[in-house]
């Protein structure tokens, strides 16, 4: 059975996209509950997306994305003989995905004096081309567990 969340088991695909990373994402993009109002955002957001990226399908740029955004190796604190160890380890899928969408998120919620759909756009665009703000969270998250690999042998 593995470790699944109900929320992975609940998770419906979203109704314009039929993804359910998309669903996912919207879930993880509400506030208070508030569904309708993060769908909106969402796919103002994809709408905008697919006026400044003709040639490929909103939602293969949205996955692009959300590919560019996930780490493969993080740190993570050990403790060893009284002193924390930064140790690399590799991130398994799952959360490679929620990290990413929780990065993608905050670095449009950082962002202010536009609208959160103007926000979103902007920013998986800017992760489908390898820059912004959620792509750079990742490269110095592999930079740190790059410079940490003297302790990989503390892995557990």
């Amino acid at each position: 059975m593995g470790n699944i969340t109900a929320s992975r088991e609940q998770l419906r695909p979203d109704p314009r996209y039929g993804s359910l990373l998309a669903s996912k994402f919207i879930n993880c993009l509400m506030e208070d509950g508030k569904k309708s109002i993060a769908q909106n955002l969402f796919y103002k957001a994809m709408d905008i997306v697919a006026k400044k990226i003709t040639e490929t399908e909103p939602i293969e740029v949205f996955n692009r994305a959300i590919e560019n955004v996930k780490p493969a190796v993080e740190v993570r604190s050990k403790r060893v003989g009284g002193a924390a160890y930064q140790v690399p380890m590799q991130v398994n899928r799952n959360r490679q995905q929620s990290l990413a969408i929780r990065w993608l998120l905050q670095a449009v919620r950082e962002k202010k004096g536009r609208a959160t759909f103007e926000k979103l756009a902007e920013e998986i665009i800017a992760a489908y081309k390898r820059e912004g703000a959620a792509v750079t969270k990742r490269d110095n998250v592999h930079r740190m567990a790059d410079a940490n690999k003297a302790f990989a042998h503390f892995a557990w």
